[in-house]
């Protein structure tokens, strides 16, 4: 049960190597996105993809580069378009984003319903993870490769800006290039996962197993490996589970790292629910 379907079909190993490939990446990110306090970033921008998407399937038809690139020049352009307005204007980049991803779903929605695109609607929004093709596992380990290695650039000035963004910006680091360069790293991971998972879920493969990251691990770096570990476990039990009762694969994996979630939330070593209830007779005692 645990082997054969990755054996005997060559569709789920490339669904397993897809998103195997997305939870090296993602996750990470959202770990930072999390301690940023910017988790509904992540949501934001997997739904302002969707627009860029649409136009792209409508213009180069069910084409990886198309929709590709349709996606992250969309990304890309809410996220310059966020932070142009929260300069101008002074509102919080978060309530900026909320505004115009709420736009481009709409306009997303409007351009796939308008026909035209030969996309199924429900396709851009949930995906097909089983019908991850070899270019769309190219682009996800190109994204990957490219993910990892920004990272490990970007990866002291992030946590500083992270902890202490004060600092960086007086000692002359850039702050707001790096942050801009992360959310381009965002945006191209959601679009690579947007292949497998659609644009509602892509975000989840991100954040969940960053959210629960918390409850597992003190450290950014300790957050980090416990939300890959988290991201790779639910992708594999997501798709036996999918295969086995014959259900979408997105929401598949997407609550199976609910599950994983959700038992940190309740018995996580690091600040959850259990542990606390654990210290309170001691330190009453």
């Amino acid at each position: 049960m645990l082997l054969d379907p990755f054996l005997e079909f060559a569709f789920m190993r490339r669904a397993l190597v897809g998103c195997l490939a997305l939870s090296l990446a993602a996750p990470p990110l959202g770990v930072f996105l999390v301690l940023r306090r910017l988790s509904l970033i992540g949501d934001a921008l997997g739904h302002a993809i969707l627009p860029g998407v649409a136009l792209g399937a409508t213009v180069g038809g069910l084409s990886l580069v198309a929709m590709s690139t349709g996606g992250i020049v969309a990304g890309l352009a809410i996220v310059l378009a966020a932070g142009l307005a929260t300069r101008g204007t002074g509102i919080r980049e978060d309530a900026s984003l909320a505004g115009f991803y709420l736009v481009a779903l709409a306009a997303g929605v409007v351009i796939v319903s308008a026909g035209g695109s030969g996309v199924d609607l429900l396709d851009l929004l949930f995906g097909a993870a089983l019908g991850v093709d070899d270019g769309a596992l190219l682009f996800m380990a190109v994204t990957t490769t490219v993910t990892l290695l920004a990272l490990a650039i970007m990866w002291r000035p992030l946590v500083t800006e992270t902890f202490d963004p004060g600092f960086l910006r007086h000692a002359g680091g850039g702050g707001a290039l790096w942050h801009l360069g992360f959310l381009g790293l965002v945006v191209l991971n959601l679009v690579a996962a947007f292949h497998a998972l659609g644009t509602l879920m892509a975000v989840g493969l991100m954040m969940l197993p960053a959210t629960g990251a918390r409850f597992w691990a003190a450290s950014v770096g300790g957050q980090v490996a416990a939300s890959v570990a988290a991201a790779v476990v639910a992708s594999f039990c997501g798709l036996l589970v999918s295969f086995h009762a014959d259900l979408p694969t997105g929401p598949a994996i997407i609550l199976a790292a609910g599950v994983i979630w959700a038992t940190g939330l309740v018995a996580g070593p690091q600040g959850s629910l259990l542990r606390r209830l654990v210290r309170r007779p001691h330190l009453a005692g």
